[in-house]
């Protein structure tokens, strides 16, 4: 078993977003959080993977199935 975060492996643009994303919800924690997510999907023009990845795991939990 690694060590390594589950980030590292990830893509430059991938973690420049992760980044985007909470200063832009630390900024104004009132917008909705899946509109910034997707607003970083294509500033950042991310691979389908790490849309995967970031819509996954930081997507607001109760608009999820």
């Amino acid at each position: 078993m690694s060590n390594e975060s589950p980030l590292s492996s990830r893509s430059d643009k991938l973690k420049k977003a992760i980044a985007w994303v909470a200063e832009a919800m630390q900024d104004n924690p009132n917008q909705s959080r899946n509109k910034v997510l997707n607003e970083a999907l294509f500033r950042y023009d991310l691979s389908p993977a790490d849309c995967e990845f970031l819509l996954k795991h930081f997507s607001d939990t109760e608009n999820r199935p």
